[in-house]
């Protein structure tokens, strides 16, 4: 991977809606070769694809109900933890899948349409899981910041700290 192919990866990452004008201009390369780049990046798997932020509390649409799981398994030997991570991350529900160091040993992000959903995919599918030892969930209450966007913040009004001697 070239540098140029760094820059432009992180200046997508930030914002993924950049015209490609717009980012030759930022790189001083051709946006032909940006588009080229992309392309090749996309090929390559590198970039995996690009998603919007939505805060869904600002929509008439139903909110779901966001979890993380905290489960403990046992690694089989020869493969570690890839095969039950994959048969965890097959499951609809999962959003998003971590290895994790410390007590557990997997992080898993569910949605569901409510509390009952989450416990009922604990339950039936998560828990019943050869390798699976244990789980701990965590209900996420509300949304402050995600992916390095603050969430619920008005762009009206003065949010200078106060500064007092």
């Amino acid at each position: 991977m070239n540098e140029k192919e760094r820059e432009l990866l992180s200046l997508i990452e930030k914002e993924g809606r950049m015209k490609e004008e717009s980012l030759a201009k930022m790189l001083d390369t051709p946006a032909d070769e940006i588009a080229a780049m992309l392309k090749s990046l996309e090929n390559r798997k590198v970039i995996l694809g690009y998603s919007a932020l939505i805060d869904w509390s600002k929509t008439d649409i139903a909110e779901t109900v966001t979890a993380m799981i905290d489960v403990k398994v046992t690694p089989k030997r020869g493969v570690g933890f890839d095969e039950v991570a994959e048969r965890i991350y097959r499951f609809k529900e999962v959003k998003a899948l971590y290895l994790m160091s410390g007590t557990y040993d997997l992080s898993v992000s569910i949605e569901g349409r409510s509390m009952s959903d989450i416990a009922q995919f604990v339950s039936e599918k998560l828990s019943t899981l050869d390798s699976v030892i244990s789980t701990t969930t965590h209900f996420q209450l509300k949304k402050y910041k995600h992916d390095g966007v603050i969430f619920g913040q008005d762009e009206e009004g003065d949010h200078r700290m106060v500064v007092s001697p």
